[in-house]
């Protein structure tokens, strides 16, 4: 009889669609990926929600990933994605939009920045009707005022020069729906700005606020020179200003040399041939030396995408899986 209703439980699970799928890229998180769970399902379970968690595991350094294959052991909701080396956030929370089988997804923190409460409130607004919900940060007291208007300013100009819209103190933390999921996974490109790619996509959305806390555990892996990097990689993106803007810089400076050429032809005629100055000589070749390397470096952030696109490796590479019943 046990066995029988063991079987019948085992169907009735099986035909219950898994409404949300939570995305939780992870990188050195063993201090703090069980309290993430215990947290999570509290507050799933009370609203009778059915989810799972689809950990990957970024090539963390640590026992991140031998505690994750401990927790899976007890709870069936824990998938584990296990990468074969440190890909990097944005080809992570990708490796999860893949696997994950949910109506519905949400990229989430595990260090509880991203408070796990606000997946209910998002939830609800998914239920009227939204395909997308953001999680829109209203306090950033939290980081330090160079993180804060380095941000403010990124936003600001990527916003001014782009043809997309990103909304400014929102991250990965949102819900999505399956449509959204399954339009995300047709994007080809090897190299990801994920907040561009989701701003992208489209689809009826809508926001709700919230203030972040601090970490639980453990620290971040964040650091400016990544943030540079993630700021580079969302204009290269995003945008083909920062090319088609030396068209208009090349024009002005041929323009002004032709009238500037004509005047010293003009005074020479005029007055004679006089003493070529050093220092003006100088000056110019070093404000166009400037500007000749700053355009190739520009040119060469491109070139370098095409190059990556082109070799057409992989995003990511599974080294192992659990939990995905194959």
């Amino acid at each position: 009889m046990d066995s029988q209703n063991t079987s019948q439980q085992t169907l009735l699970n099986a035909a219950i669609p898994i409404e949300l799928s939570l995305i939780i890229p992870v990188f050195n998180e063993e201090e703090v990926v069980k309290i993430f769970i215990s947290t999570v399902e509290d507050i799933l379970i009370a609203r009778n929600i059915s989810f799972e968690f689809i950990f990957v595991n970024d090539g963390s350094k640590d026992n991140t990933y031998e505690v994750l294959k401990n927790l899976s052991i007890q709870n069936s909701k824990i998938k584990i994605i296990n990468l074969s080396r440190n890909y990097g956030k944005e080809q992570a929370l990708s490796a999860g939009l893949d696997f994950a089988t949910g109506l519905a997804g949400v990229p989430i923190d595990c260090d509880l920045q991203d408070p796990p409460e606000l997946i209910i409130e998002m939830y609800d607004k998914w239920k009227e009707g939204f395909d997308v919900v953001l999680a829109k940060r209203i306090d950033r007291s939290s980081d330090g005022l160079i993180k804060r208007r380095t941000s403010a300013a990124f936003y600001n100009l990527i916003n001014t020069v782009s043809d997309i819209d990103i909304p400014n103190n929102v991250g990965d933390f949102r819900l999505i729906d399956r449509r959204v999921i399954d339009a995300l996974k047709t994007y080809p490109e090897k190299t990801r700005f994920m907040k561009g790619i989701f701003a992208s996509v489209g689809f009826k959305q809508t926001t709700v606020e919230y203030v972040r806390p601090a970490r639980v555990a453990g620290t971040t892996s964040w650091n400016y020179f990544g943030l540079y990097k993630l700021a580079i990689e969302g204009f290269v993106s995003f945008t083909s200003i920062p090319l088609k803007m030396w068209s208009y810089v090349g024009a002005m400076v041929s323009i002004f040399s032709f009238v500037y050429g004509i005047y010293l032809v003009v005074k020479t005629t005029v007055l004679g041939a006089d003493v070529p100055g050093y220092t003006s000589l100088m000056v110019v070749l070093l404000v166009m030396s400037g500007l000749i390397l700053l355009s190739l470096g520009i040119i060469g952030e491109y070139i370098s995408r095409i190059f990556i696109e082109v070799k057409q490796r992989p995003t990511y590479i599974v080294m192992d899986k659990i939990g995905f019943g194959d």
